[in-house]
């Protein structure tokens, strides 16, 4: 094959794809870069056998067809250092890798493209689903944070896409919090779910193109394929059930407190500075019109709180939390004021936007209370 191209272009798409170069393999190949040149597009590929990565470069002068695998590393490092300008690349069969620039050139060793292994997208019986690109990394990032590291229960450790009809959602849960992200506009004509692994997940959070309108996604029971502009994310999907998440949202804790977002995060970042660093425990004490928020240590003889004006109706109440949960949870969220609704001292807290921002914050979190003195 041989071809030219901007040096920056060329950068640029390796560097999206090369997330998918693993860090230690079994099979050599796949540290490489398969290149492959089909008329006036060059098709870059970089995979771990997980998690695929493919994206097209277009081309205005290509001197000849072919493709070949490129050592990822070496090529990343060389075009870092250029300057953008043109560039020429050239193999030849099994020989090098020639690159050549205004006044220099290098030579890569090359690898058979017949040695990659062949990348298999969704089968026949696939469905398909159109996400708006914006919403799609808006969801990720809304629940992301709450996944678990668990290898006894490997579907906690992604991010489950619940779709039906009457609309999406993704949910993620580490067995403390729960988190629910509402996507709008994203439908199917009929119920379908699948569980997409964190880190495959982030991964497609840092490359969706911002410029990209949507993102088709198409999945079977074992693989999903994210298309977008001029790339595509084929990536393995976890295998198991994910649990009737729905059964463990509070329907009636009555009482309620409304309170600024800010506020409220605030409040707890400066109290569990003096928590027991291990547990993070820190305790809401309610009543009417008031919010103390107390942390101690006693090990090392810290203490601390502070008390905050609030609007809350329901009985006086004590209840304990993990302060990094709190934290986690109240960060992500986009409202300016929320509503924390809860039952009793033992019983999950569930967390939503005031009534006023419901229509547009579309985050629902639950997280599970501890005992505290």
């Amino acid at each position: 094959m041989e071809f030219n191209v901007s040096s920056a272009e060329l950068l640029k798409s390796i560097l999206d794809v090369s997330k998918a170069i693993p860090s230690k393999t079994a099979l050599p190949i796949l540290e490489n870069f398969l290149f492959s040149v089909k008329g006036d597009s060059l098709e870059i590929t970089a995979s771990d056998n997980e998690l695929t990565l493919r994206t097209v470069v277009q081309l205005d002068n290509v001197k000849e067809e072919g493709s070949a695998a490129v050592p990822a590393r070496h090529l990343i490092e060389l075009l870092k250092t250029l300057p953008d300008q043109p560039i020429g690349l050239k193999s030849v069969g099994e020989g090098p890798f020639e690159c050549t620039w205004s006044n220099g050139n290098s030579s890569l060793p090359t690898f058979p493209a017949a040695d990659y292994p062949e990348i298999k997208g969704a089968g026949e019986d696939a469905q398909k689903v159109v996400f708006p690109a914006q919403t799609l990394v808006d969801a990720i990032g809304g629940t992301i944070y709450a996944t678990a590291d668990d290898e006894m229960r490997p579907a906690m450790n992604g991010i489950f896409f619940d779709m039906d009809p009457a609309g999406t959602t993704l949910v993620a849960s580490d067995s403390h919090k729960l988190i629910c992200y509402t996507a709008d506009g994203v439908q199917v004509d009929a119920k379908a779910s699948f569980i997409l692994h964190k880190k495959a997940a982030a991964v497609l959070r840092s490359i969706v193109d911002k410029d990209a309108d949507d993102v088709e996604i198409v999945f079977d029971q074992s693989t999903v394929v994210f298309t977008f502009g001029s790339t595509m994310m084929v990536c393995r999907l976890v295998v198991g059930k994910y649990p009737k998440y729905r059964d463990v949202i509070p329907q009636n804790n009555s009482n309620v407190l409304k309170i600024d977002r800010e506020q409220l995060l605030g409040t707890i970042r400066r109290v569990s500075v003096c928590a027991n660093k291990a547990s993070n425990h820190i305790k809401f004490d309610l009543k009417e019109g008031q919010l103390e928020i107390t942390a101690q240590d006693l090990g090392f003889a810290l203490a601390a709180y502070e008390k905050i004006a609030c609007d809350y109706s329901g009985v006086p109440l004590s209840i304990g939390f993990k302060s990094s949960f709190l934290v986690e949870i109240l960060s992500n969220m986009g409202c300016e004021t929320l509503v924390m609704k809860f039952a009793d001292p033992r019983r999950a807290a569930l967390i939503v936007p005031s009534e006023e921002e419901a229509d547009t914050e579309k985050v629902c979190g639950i997280i599970m209370p501890i005992m505290v003195s």
